[in-house]
Parts: structure tokens; C-alpha cells; sequence
């Protein structure tokens, strides 16, 4: 419609035909249409790159997604800190830990690693594919970059090391972020609480449990359901009830 009225698309109005394309999983108009901008001449910036890269990972067609992360440096295009979070969270969905691995110390070469959400995506992809040991040892290692974690970095790692059974440590970083300035919020709580009835540590539950309704926070539905399993048996108090009641 642009051309018929005599305006020649830039690489703006690509870009954001090609995100429409893209979030719709239809990829390959979205990349016909990556390949006439390349015809008439206008070069696709980070953003039209980024975008394709996050719409093959959309449709779990990493392999496509790789080519173009190394297709854009050839062309001189440089990747950013969100090339890498897009990628590196679509390859570890996908289970290719050593791929990501090797694009993220790409990253840090560049010293591109210095945004804490890169991180986060990238702990949260190792520990929900079960690599725990390159997670735990990544989370460690944040102050030594200059980085602090934020609460989402503290609840992905709760996540994952109560996954793997790993309560004594899960509860150790939990006590710990308070002083070390990032207060758990409602998803926090959650996670821990959820992490432990799954592990049959009722009483500890329990006490985080009171301390979350206490700050203004409530179970979410899963927690709830689990207390309430819990109740059915005759496994806790009944007046466990008013904490599970009470709207945040």
C-alpha cells in the first residue's frame, strides 16, 4: 500500500511489519520480508535482527535463530544486550545448554554482560533444564561482576534449587535477601512456600506462610490448593484457614 501511494518503506516500517508478522508466528512472510528489504536496498538494523531472531524461537526454530545471530554480525551488524536475552532464552528452552553457554561468554567478552534481566533469563533457562550446577554458580558470582540480584534473579534461583531438593541452601539465600537490600515480594514467597509443601516441610511453610500474609501478601491458587490438600488430611491446623483468607 505504501509503494502503490508513492512512499518507499524504510527500514522502520519493515521493522514493524515484521514484528506484527512475527508475533503472529508467521515467520516465513515475516522473513520475505527481511529479504526485500535486503532487495531494495535498506539495511535491517538491531532491531529488525532482534525481532526475527525472538520469531524463530517463537515457532522453536532455533537453528534458524543461531544462523541469524551470526548472519547479522557478518553484515555488520552488531548484536545488543536484547539479541542476547532473546536468544539465550530460546536456546535454553530448547535444551541447548552448550550453545547458550558459548553465546553467553560471547557476551561477557563483549562485555555486553552487564544488564542483571540477561542474567535472570539466562539462570532461569539453565535451571528449568536442570543444570543447576552452571545456575548456582552464575547466581554466585553476580557481586564479583558488580551486579546485584533483583528479586526476580532470588526467586528464579529458590525455584530451581528447590526443584532439585536443595531446601537448607533454598532457605539460606531466602533469610538472606533482606539484607542484602531486595525485600522477597508476593512471587518470592510463593515460590519457597510451594518448593517446601513439596518437600513435606510442613511447619517451615507454615511460618513463611504467616510472615508473607503479614506483610500483605496472600497464597496464590496453587499454594492454596496445597494448604488445603493439607487440611482435607487433617495434616495442619485449622486455623491455618484465615491465613490462606485473607486478600492481599
Amino acid at each position: 500500500m505504501m509503494v502503490e501511494r508513492g512512499c518507499s518503506p524504510d527500514v522502520f516500517s519493515y521493522s514493524t511489519l515484521i514484528n506484527g508478522f512475527c508475533k503472529n508466528k508467521r515467520i516465513d512472510e515475516a522473513m520475505n520480508l527481511f529479504n526485500e528489504m535486503s532487495n531494495k536496498g535498506v539495511t535491517p538494523n538491531v532491531v529488525t535482527y532482534n525481532t526475527l531472531i525472538g520469531g524463530f524461537c517463537r515457532v522453536e526454530r532455533h537453528k534458524a535463530a543461531f544462523e541469524l545471530f551470526h548472519k547479522m554480525q557478518a553484515c555488520g551488524q552488531p548484536p545488543n544486550p536484547k539479541t542476547y536475552a532473546v536468544l539465550l532464552g530460546g536456546l535454553c528452552k530448547n535444551g541447548q545448554v552448550v550453545e547458550a553457554i558459548k553465546v553467553f561468554l560471547e557476551m561477557e567478552d563483549k562485555t555486553l554482560g552487564n544488564n542483571i534481566v540477561i542474567y535472570n533469563i539466562f539462570i532461569d533457562g539453565l535451571c528449568k533444564v536442570g543444570n543447576l550446577k552452571v545456575a548456582r554458580e552464575l547466581f554466585y558470582s553476580l557481586p564479583a561482576k558488580g551486579l546485584q540480584p533483583d528479586v526476580r534473579t532470588y526467586t528464579i534461583m529458590l525455584k530451581g534449587l528447590c526443584k532439585e531438593g536443595l531446601l537448607e541452601e533454598a532457605s539460606e539465600i531466602f533469610e538472606k535477601m533482606d539484607g542484602s537490600g531486595c525485600s522477597p515480594n508476593d512471587c518470592t514467597y510463593n515460590t519457597i512456600i510451594q518448593g517446601l509443601l513439596q518437600h513435606n516441610e510442613t511447619s517451615k511453610a507454615i511460618k513463611y506462610l504467616e510472615i508473607m500474609v503479614g506483610k500483605g501478601f496472600s497464597a496464590n491458587a496453587t499454594v492454596a490448593s496445597m494448604f488445603f490438600d493439607l487440611l482435607s488430611s487433617n495434616q495442619v491446623d485449622k486455623n491455618i484457614q484465615e491465613f490462606l483468607q485473607k486478600p492481599v
